[in-house]
């Protein structure tokens, strides 16, 4: 599978992720469900979002990671998910994304 139809797959089950993380990680469902409603969105959007965020700003560095840890598991949709998903959360607001984000509520 190539990286564009890995991204395409996390943005097309990203309404799907949100049930599988409420099981798999509490913790980081509710984060993601937190600044979800604090953004004005569903998880689900969200999670569109930071894969959507993430293919626009992040840095060499970030994807370099991101490849990393996709070679290194046997399920790399999952991996690129959730490392698109903390980048997000953890992101400094640098005013690249959240500029992203405010477009969106103020288009939503």
């Amino acid at each position: 599978m190539m990286l564009g139809d890995i991204l395409a797959a996390a943005r097309d089950s990203s309404g799907r992720f949100h049930g599988w993380l409420a099981a798999a990680d509490p913790d980081l469902a509710r984060q993601v469900a937190e600044r979800a409603a604090a953004d004005g969105m569903g998880p689900g959007s969200y999670v569109r979002a930071a894969v959507a965020d993430f293919a626009a700003v992040a840095s060499e560095e970030d994807w370099a990671t991101l490849t990393s840890s996709m070679r290194n598991t046997d399920d790399p949709g999952t991996a690129c998910l959730l490392a698109m998903v903390h980048w997000r959360l953890t992101a400094p607001d640098c005013g690249c994304h959240g500029s992203e984000v405010a477009h969106r509520r103020k288009t939503a």
